[in-house]
Order: C-alpha cells, then structure tokens, then sequence
C-alpha cells in the first residue's frame, strides 16, 4: 500500500480561493462591488509590436466607449472603466449570472522607444485598441557583430 502524503491546509485554501475567484459571487475576489453584482474583473489582453508601435487590444465586450477612460503617466499606461449590469425587471428570475460587471482597470510599462505624444486609443465592437507609436526603428532581431576598436 503507498502511502499518498496529504496536502497541508495552506495548500487546500489557495485550490479554495483560485476557484471561487472565477465564480461570480458578491463576496468572490474578495470584495463586493456596490452594484451588487458580482466579482473583480479584467478584460483580457493581447500586447503587440510591430516595427513602428506597441499594440494593446482588449477585449471589452458591453463596455460602452463613455465608460473608458485611457491615460499615461510617467511610462506607465492605464486602462480603465466599467461595464454596467443591465436593468432587469422585478419579475424576472435569473438561472445563471456568469458576466462580471463592474470597474476594472489595467496598467502597463510602456518600454523606452515608446512615443507616447502619439498615442492613439479606439474602441469598436467590444475592442479597445490603444496604439503607441515607437521613437525609432525597431531593434534587430538578427544579431550584430559589434566591431572593437
């Protein structure tokens, strides 16, 4: 017979809190939000470099472009806004409620070369894509010899 060792009691409270974290429960993420509705949320992110700009597209589906606020300061770029919960009528019941809804916000360093006089921000079906130009060419990716003198 094997003897199987057992988790400690630290390890059964972060399995614990890693998945009610994901469920949308006033007090999941541990905090309430004030509407009443539901856990911390983020939308997610995809960041992109091309040779002329940093790219960062989130997804923000419901989020109406009023609700976004976008700012940069000292090299870091910030994200934020709120997706609200839809009215529903006293006589409704709701089955499942997996949408979060609320205030979120995302902040990113933004590398060196970043020209940040030139940021560009739009929001179009349920994306928001900020786009910060670069200051110069973009890097090599082949490596150079650098010659000694």
């Amino acid at each position: 017979m094997a003897i199987i060792p057992s988790e400690t009691l630290k390890d059964v409270e972060e399995l614990f809190d890693r998945y009610t974290r994901t469920l949308p429960w006033p007090w999941a993420g541990g905090r309430a939000s004030s509407a009443g509705a539901l856990a911390e949320w983020n939308p997610r992110v995809d960041i992109v470099e091309t040779d002329g700009a940093y790219e960062i597209q989130a997804d923000i589906p419901g989020v109406r472009k009023e609700d976004l606020k976008v700012t940069i300061d000292q090299g870091v770029l910030t994200v934020q806004g709120e997706r609200q919960q839809e009215k529903k009528e006293d006589s409704a019941r709701m089955h499942r409620v997996e949408r979060f809804y609320g205030q979120f916000s995302r902040s990113f360093t933004l590398p060196e070369d970043a020209d940040t006089s030139g940021l560009q921000a739009t929001a179009k079906d349920g994306q928001l894509t900020v786009t910060v130009p670069r200051k110069g060419p973009a890097p090599s990716a082949e490596p150079t010899q650098v010659p000694i003198q």
